[in-house]
């Protein structure tokens, strides 16, 4: 597993209760922050896995050594 997707996961968790505590507290700034983490760490997560997925892809293709 990558990095990113680790760091990704993180992000989107602490968006999401960011974004929950703003919801609570009717706190708009503090409930786009954590929106904005969110979907940030959904991107990040998605990076990680096409990298995991390039990365496979390539040593499927390269030839084995005799």
């Amino acid at each position: 597993m990558d990095k990113d997707r680790i760091k990704g996961k993180i992000a989107e968790i602490k968006g999401d209760i960011k974004e929950r505590i703003g919801g609570a507290t009717k706190d708009r700034s503090t409930q786009a922050e954590g929106w904005v983490e969110n979907k940030k760490g959904k991107v990040q997560g998605r990076f990680g896995e096409m990298k995991d997925e390039l990365k496979h892809e390539r040593d499927r293709k390269e030839p084995e050594e005799p």
